[in-house]
């Protein structure tokens, strides 16, 4: 185990010295390029260079190995708990501090969670198929059933809104996090599960096995028409192998119904894949406009909008962004906003202008090093700084909390001065600046508290226990694929009282009832919103958070303002 430990790091301090193998989905594995001193003549190498050094960090990897396997049987002789070591947690934590010391992006993964990257790069994950929440009512927390989702084992298991997870193979989950139960339900395609569920329409409990599958989990989950000719396209799960193919899918779908204009939501988008960043752009831009500038330790590279699937898509655009927008999303986002091809609204984007490699280790593991910077098509680098600032403030410390000092003091953003190919003013150094600031839909503390309330009384009224809501009733499996009506399910002064009347009973949530009346609108939209959960599933029942969604409403209202930019912006480039 030392030996294992002690190469893993002394091939890491390799890794940190030399070029990844391929980044993301972008390149195939390649050879590190030779690096020449810089009094080298280009073309000439130097074999004694490279001996040099090839002896100097022969020597440091040795001094290494023995300075961390002395080290470990120190710990392991005299630790007071040095006979329970958890050697991947040592193994993994010396790793993950060896990467913090180069950057807040590159990381370590132990076999498990490389196996979970490379998943969700696929669009999907391995376990049952249903969404789960932990709620709480007095001093008792449970893991709930909140939806499942089409054509999974969890579905065709009968589980349901609101269904009780007990235990997960014989182990109670009474206290247990989401996350906690979640990992527990997980695990290898092609093994059983067990689960014991007390059903909400009954109350008793039923010992289920279930077999882990692959979960699709698709990277455009939902596309309609927001408004009558208004298109929008939900893409706030990343980028993975299939987006653009989703997307291109997804336009045509809202073409055939009479789309002239769209909103693009990438808010809470993490990123991913390079490559599918590239190909989303492509679909919105003119052939040869710059999309983005990778430059690396040794090589540089431009990439183009090629058209390779036909004439750009020229809908107006409007792309939603927020704190939580990163990486590849920003890489679309700063390509529409330089030349012109979009607004964007929201809140400024998280700022992570670094690409990653991907290097598969030994063992299953993996780790992702940073290999590249990449610079928008005006040349901003928008990637915040990190030198002085630590890793969780550097998580934590959104880009919508810097652009509001900066709007506060006045100040500019950090970053280099750009302009867009119609000469408006942009700024680097601290990600995609919106157009148009707007900021979410705020939730106040009571809010919160009543998150509970609201759903334990859902589950209630979808049962049929609320006496003279009957038409709430809701004792069948998902129907997918609705089309969502402004009259399915709302929430009437009837609905309303019952929830009072609830609220006001219970002990748990007595004191909150003094706070409904000022919260009626936000109460509404939650009952609504699972109510739908539990008739159509959550991909549906998010369409009714976006009718209440300031930041939507701000997108539909500049629509003509994107029309106009978009319009002056290609009659630029016909002149050119």
């Amino acid at each position: 185990m030392k030996n294992r430990i002690s190469l893993a790091l002394i091939a890491l301090l390799c890794l940190s010295i030399a070029l990844p193998a391929f980044v993301f989905a972008q390149q195939g594995r390649q050879s590190p390029p030779v690096r020449k001193s810089p009094n080298e003549p280009a073309g000439i190498s130097s074999p004694t260079r490279r001996t040099n050094r090839a002896r100097t960090m022969s020597n440091l990897s040795a001094q290494i190995e023995q300075d961390f396997s002395e080290a470990l049987t120190v710990i392991q002789d005299n630790y007071v708990d040095g006979n329970r070591l958890n050697y991947n947690d040592v193994f993994k934590s010396s790793i993950i501090g060896m990467l913090r010391t180069l950057d807040p992006h590159s990381n370590y993964y132990d076999p498990q969670e490389f196996e979970e990257l490379r998943a969700d790069q696929r669009s999907e994950y391995y376990g049952i198929g249903a969404q789960i929440g932990t709620q709480t009512r007095g001093d008792d927390t449970e893991t709930y059933i909140v939806t499942t989702f089409e054509g999974t084992p969890a579905f065709k298991a009968g589980l349901r809104f609101g269904d009780v997870i007990r235990e997960v193979n014989g182990e109670s989950m009474r206290g247990k996090t989401t996350a906690e139960v979640r990992d527990k339900i997980r695990g290898p395609r092609g093994t059983k599960v067990r689960l014991a569920i007390e059903h909400a329409a009954t109350g008793r409990v039923e010992n289920v096995e279930i077999t882990r599958d692959a979960v699709s989990q698709p990277s455009v989950p939902d596309a309609y028409m927001i408004r009558p000719g208004v298109g929008y396209i939900d893409m706030t799960r990343g980028f993975n192998f299939d987006t653009a193919d989703e997307l291109q899918s997804s336009l045509e779908q809202l073409h055939r119904k009479g789309m002239t204009s769209l909103v693009l939501d990438l808010r809470e988008n993490p990123g991913g894949f390079l490559e599918e960043a590239v190909r989303v752009a492509d679909q919105f831009l003119q052939r040869d406009q710059i999309i983005l500038t990778q430059k690396g330790r040794n090589e540089q590279k431009v990439y183009r909008a090629t058209n390779e699937t036909g004439a750009p898509d020229q809908t107006p655009l409007v792309i939603l962004i927020n704190e939580d927008t990163a990486s590849a999303s920003e890489i679309v986002s700063g390509a529409m906003q330089d030349h012109d091809r979009a607004l964007i609204v929201g809140q400024t984007s998280f700022g992570k202008g670094l690409v990653q490699g991907i290097w598969p280790l030994e063992y299953g593991a993996g780790l992702t090093l940073t290999s590249a910077k990449y610079y928008t098509p005006s040349g901003r680098l928008i990637q915040r700084d990190y030198t002085n600032e630590g890793f969780y403030n550097y998580y934590t410390q959104g880009g919508s909390l810097r652009s509001e000092q900066q709007q506060q003091t006045g100040q500019k953003p950090a970053g280099a001065e750009s302009h867009t190919d119609l000469g408006r003013t942009v700024y680097g150094g601290g990600g995609i600046t919106p157009d148009e600031a707007v900021k979410p839909q705020q939730i106040n503390g009571v809010q919160i508290k009543l998150r509970d309330p609201i759903f334990f009384f859902t589950r209630e009224l979808v049962q049929g226990r609320i006496s003279g809501l009957d038409a709430y009733k809701i004792q069948r499996p998902i129907e997918f694929n609705h089309q969502l009506q402004s009259s399915d399910y709302t929430i009437n002064d009837a609905v309303y009282k019952a929830f009072q009347e609830f609220v006001a009973r219970d002990s748990s949530w007595a004191q909150l009832a003094p706070y409904l009346d000022r919260n009626r609108q936000y109460i509404e939209v939650q009952l609504r919103y699972n109510v739908i959960t539990a008739a159509y599933g959550t991909v549906v029942a998010n369409r009714v958070l976006l009718n209440d969604d300031p930041q939507v409403a701000k997108a539909v209202e500049v629509l003509p303002r994107a029309r106009e930019l978009a319009m002056r912006s290609l009659s630029r480039r016909a002149q050119q």
